[in-house]
């Protein structure tokens, strides 16, 4: 796998050590229906008191049930930056990027290139897993790093169809609480899953509102030139 020089970032999301979660389904025409769509974010410790941190990455949503799975696109790029810090400039990057059939992971590092530029970092693997389909299929490192990558349940709720009628003015636009119908209800996303120990991820300084010392992250997706 030669480097790959890449551009287009895409969606930004800080966290803490609690779920944080950012949803932004098909608001970027030029990525639509491709997995450089970026749909959600997640980082969250995987138990209270965990010594890792879960990263997940939801791209390309399907809108509608009856559209079928979509695949990951072998010209983009999806890195997850990891600010240290709080600078808000990337100070770790994990990479993943896909190859016939099988996710390949790289990082976390120090990037060659900071910015909306990157280049694969093949010389810091992290491991890969075979791209699941009907069934889930994940891998466990040496380094105790969890991956996985495939389709699943889009856990995004949202009445899109009904949404439309309130920004159209259309009577009874708005509905009683509990009446809204679920658009993306048996709908998927392809996933990218990452379980890490935090000790890979390097020491963070940077702190959040309340004072609590936090990894400052974020995800793009990046588009072979």
């Amino acid at each position: 796998m030669k480097n790959t020089k890449t551009y287009f970032g895409l969606a930004l999301l800080a966290i803490t050590g609690t779920i944080l979660v950012a949803a932004d389904h098909i608001d970027a025409p030029s990525t639509t229906g491709t997995s450089a769509d970026i749909a959600d974010f997640y980082a969250f410790e995987p138990s209270t008191g965990s010594d890792n941190t879960v990263f997940i990455v939801d791209l390309q949503s399907n809108v509608l049930p009856d559209l079928a799975y979509g695949t990951f696109d072998e010209n983009v790029l999806t890195e997850i930056n990891i600010d240290l810090d709080g600078d808000l400039v990337e100070d770790q990057v994990i990479q993943a990027i896909p190859r016939d059939g099988v996710m390949y992971f790289f990082g976390p590092v120090t990037p060659s290139q900071k910015g909306l530029d990157s280049q694969v970092l093949v010389g810091a693997p992290l491991g890969s897993v075979e791209i699941s389909s009907t069934t889930a299929k994940t891998t466990t490192t040496a380094s105790g790093v969890k991956l996985f990558a495939g389709p699943r349940q889009d856990a995004f709720f949202f009445d899109f169809f009904q949404f439309n009628k309130v920004l159209t003015a259309t009577p009874e636009g708005f509905l009683a609480p509990g009446d809204a119908s679920d658009t993306f209800d048996g709908a998927n996303t392809m996933s990218i899953v990452i379980e890490i120990p935090n000790a890979m991820l390097g020491t963070p300084t940077a702190t959040n509102a309340l004072g609590v010392v936090v990894y400052k992250t974020w995800v793009t997706s990046n588009i072979k030139q």
